[in-house]
């Protein structure tokens, strides 16, 4: 087992081993699996499983359960360390992608999707928890910049490893999500044995917490799950059954959003530091209400394949933004609240997850542009929300309403 290393004590380290570096390389770990199977996902379903939009629901309605289940992270790092679960979800998720196209039928796909899911929510719900527990709050939103950069390259080699031999190589869903997998086990793995355990300043609280002051920040993120999951399901999905796009060209749009994201991304970490959480949540909001109501155009009016193109890459940079959620939370936590408020708002960020793809995979049925109707609809929501941020949150200025109030006893 890896030897224990306090925080303060890691500068000592060489950089490769310190914990930003180790932060880094997770951030390009993930996408790998992850990146590969949601690229393949549609056509993979619609092709090979016969999916229609009710099945597609479902899965994702599968896919989203573990997201619900989250709060059983803070369980689980009464025993584990949170590093530790976090690179064994890793190693779930590789080796779940790995086997993806073995099981091609409904259940099948359902259950690795399951497993999947597991290894991929845990990881990001102690993902996040170690962002905002290493990173000084002065760095952290630049430095998520950067992470997201980081996971938007890894992605982009994901993409064009199918873009440009998906067809020369003749290459099978099979081989693809094994190699992806594969990458992602071993790079997991090497995470697991090559550093050192980093122990935080602020032991985290290993019960689950609600606390009466961060509501504006567990509504905002059910908010964001809920119009998120609308996105994920059908915008690609769209893409496939309206449009007619092959595998190598709905990739092919995927990485046009990951060169946009790799230099943006970056670049929203200072736009946060500068302009404040508030500002840029509700400039995010506003951009996503228009972003939606254009996709409805596409049904109500018959707008065309090359706006449908755009209105995703404009979709993709605007959720970039949402990293301001997570630095407003490190602003107004209790340090110690960290971890198990990670996983409650992951919980709380999936429980529309939980039942919004499969209702409205039967809404989708009917008409495709009422889905994307009522996620501008909860955009709109989403911005009255952030209008509550005060300009400068901090612990006892939660929202607007709370200034000159100090905050409970954790």
């Amino acid at each position: 087992m890896s030897r224990i290393v306090p925080l303060s004590d890691s500068a000592t380290l060489p950089l490769w081993r310190r914990p930003e570096t180790l932060l880094f390389v997770m951030a390009f770990t993930m996408p790998i699996a992850f990146a590969t199977w949601s690229a393949l996902l549609n056509n993979f379903v619609i092709e090979v499983g016969k999916f229609d939009g009710s099945d597609n629901g479902w899965l994702h309605t599968v896919r989203e359960i573990p997201g619900f289940l989250a709060v059983g992270v803070i369980a689980l790092i009464i025993f584990i360390r949170e590093q530790v679960l976090g690179l064994v979800a890793l190693v779930m998720l590789g080796v779940a992608t790995a086997v993806t196209a073995w099981f091609p039928s409904f259940a099948g796909i359902l259950t690795l999707t399951m497993l999947s899911s597991i290894g991929f929510h845990y990881y990001e719900t102690v993902n996040q928890s170690l962002q905002l527990q290493w990173l000084p709050k002065e760095r952290a939103p630049k430095v998520l910049g950067y992470l997201l950069a980081v996971g938007s390259g890894a992605t982009l080699i994901c993409y064009l490893f199918i873009v440009l031999l998906w067809e020369p190589l003749n290459l099978t869903y099979n081989i693809v999500y094994m190699v992806a997998g594969g990458v992602t086990v071993a790079l997991a793995l090497f995470c697991l044995f090559a550093y050192p355990q980093f122990e935080a300043p602020h032991p985290q609280v290993k019960k689950m917490i609600l606390r009466k002051r961060y509501w504006l920040y567990y509504a905002l993120q059910f908010m964001a799950g809920a119009r998120r999951q609308i996105f994920m399901v059908f915008a690609g999905f769209m893409m496939v059954e309206k449009f007619g796009f092959d595998v190598h060209e709905i990739t092919a749009l995927y990485l046009i959003n990951l060169v946009i994201n790799i230099v943006i991304a970056p670049v929203f970490g200072h736009v946060v530091h500068r302009f404040g959480e508030r500002n840029t949540l509700l400039f995010e909001y506003c951009g996503l209400a228009f972003v939606f109501l254009a996709y409805g155009g596409i049904y109500w009016f018959g707008w065309g394949v090359m706006l449908a193109g755009f209105l995703y890459v404009v979709d993709h940079v605007f959720f970039a933004l949402a990293l301001a959620l997570k630095t407003y939370f490190q602003k107004i936590a209790d340090p110690q609240d960290i971890a198990p408020t990670a996983a409650v708002a992951f919980t709380i960020n999936h429980i529309a997850a939980v039942f919004l793809p499969a209702g409205l995979g039967y809404l989708w049925l009917i008409s495709p542009a009422a889905v994307f109707g009522l996620a501008s609809m909860m955009a709109v929501g989403s911005f009255a929300l952030a209008l509550m941020i005060p300009r400068h949150p901090m612990r006892g200025n939660e929202t607007i309403f709370s200034q000159g109030t100090s905050p409970s006893t954790a």
